[in-house]
């Protein structure tokens, strides 16, 4: 079975940074494009980032334009999110996911999620 797995989370102070990992052991990591959503308590999951399978094309949420990074390794089939300057309205169970297409709309797996906790 294809697993997402995410993990990084934590809880970290207003403007402290983390940065989140998603391995796909075993997978042809280049035939997907890489996607993370975030979901926090009370909310409705939410679009944060994405990177093509070439790393050519990046995309983000305007909330976290400056902010947040994404990028891959193909060799260790593995994408991250850089998150600095953390704010608590950044707070949620963040997911990786992906797709053989380039939209956030059509996603194929999901991970489990890792949790980010940032105190005022």
């Amino acid at each position: 079975q294809v697993q997402l797995v995410e993990t990084g989370g934590g809880l970290v102070q207003t403007g402290g940074s983390l940065r989140l990992s998603c391995a796909a052991p075993g997978r042809i990591f280049t035939n997907y494009h890489m996607y993370w959503f975030r979901q926090a308590p009370g909310k409705e999951r939410e679009f944060v980032s994405a990177i093509s399978w070439s790393g050519s094309s990046t995309d983000y949420a305007d909330f976290v334009k400056g902010r947040f990074t994404i990028s891959k390794d193909n060799a260790k089939n593995t994408v991250y999110l850089q998150m600095n300057s953390l704010k608590p309205e950044d707070n949620a169970v963040y997911y990786c996911a992906d797709s053989t297409r380039w939209s956030r709309y059509v996603i194929e797996y999901w991970g489990k999620g890792t949790l980010v906790t940032v105190s005022s």
